[in-house]
Formats: C-alpha cells, structure tokens, sequence
C-alpha cells in the first residue's frame, strides 16, 4: 500500500496544483471542496499535507481599512476625559469612525455616542472618509441634542477632528473640544 501511495499523491498533486494555480486565494477548505466537486473522495487532512510539502499554503492577507489621519498639522487639543465624572447626558459626546465591509467595498461610518446615555446621536455612512463624513453626524448630534455650553466632545486624533470646519461647528455650539494623547 505504502508503494501505491506516491502513485495516488501524485495525481493528487497534480489535481491540486491546478485548482491552487486558477484559485490563488484558495485555501485547504475550498481546495477540498473543489476535489470533492471533481469526484475525489479525500480527507482534508491529506489535503493539507500535500499543500504543506508542495509549498503552497495560502497566507491571506486581511486587508487593514485606515480611518484614522494623526499626522497632520492641524491643532491638537487636550484629553479632557481623563478627570470626568459623568451624571447626566451631554457632558461627554465621543466620536470616531469605523469601516463596514461590503461586498466589493467598504464604507465608513462616522458616529458621535453620548457617553452617559450610551446612545448613538450622530451617524453618517459614505464611501470616503472625507471631513464631510464627521461633520455630517456631528450637525446630527446637534440638532438632535443642541447640548449646553460645556459638553465635552473627545475624539481621536485625526484629522477630520481637528479641521477647522469641524471644531469651528463645535466652537459656535459651546462645546468644550478633547483628543486623545497619541
């Protein structure tokens, strides 16, 4: 049986080898479905050895979305979190940006949270990450909120942040602007 086995390997190899080269980012999964579609009765762990002593395990690469810009010169403010004692709402909004993958895409989603509540008060979803993004759930916010004088929006320290449209909107509204220490 030992004898027969390179035998069989080989037009495994080979059966493999194909799939591997039309479907570079086919793993040990897929490659075994793939077999099993063509008639191969095998185990996915031979099928991973085969992979393993030709050299061809994938290595896939999750694509990093970057949201946020902190090398910038525009001004960066002080974290007035780190003292804060919250007891109501609109003391403390947050706001950052996340990404959303989609199928062939990604979005990017701008929120501003009350940090008492905990409730999402400013949202804004768009294919850029542009300073339109966080201005539009920042004017949100305040028109859903219209917060007193001294509420404290922290950020971090992109640049969307720091632009000037955005803490000039903060400045007319009263509020108090904090950023993360790097």
């Amino acid at each position: 049986d030992a004898a027969v086995r390179p035998d069989r390997d080989m037009d495994l190899r080979d059966a493999i080898q194909r799939i591997a080269l039309e479907w570079p980012s086919y793993g040990r999964p897929r490659i075994t479905a793939a077999l099993r579609r063509e008639g191969w009765v095998i185990n996915p762990k031979r099928v991973y050895r085969l992979l393993r002593e030709d050299n061809l395990l994938c290595i896939r690469k999750r694509k990093f979305v970057v949201t946020t810009d902190s090398n910038h010169n525009r001004r960066v403010y002080p974290n007035l979190t780190e003292q804060m004692t919250l007891s109501g709402i609109n003391q403390l909004w947050v706001a950052d940006i996340t990404y959303i993958r989609l199928e062939a895409e990604f979005v990017y989603l701008a929120v501003v949270l009350d940090a008492f509540s905990r409730r999402v008060i400013g949202w804004a979803l768009d294919r850029s990450v542009e300073d339109d993004l966080t201005l539009a759930a920042l004017r949100m916010a305040l028109e859903l909120r219209r917060p007193p004088a001294g509420c404290v929006h922290h950020s971090d320290r992109g640049s969307q942040y720091a632009s000037g449209d955005y803490t000039d909107l903060l400045k007319a509204h009263g509020c108090e602007i904090s950023i993360s220490h790097k």
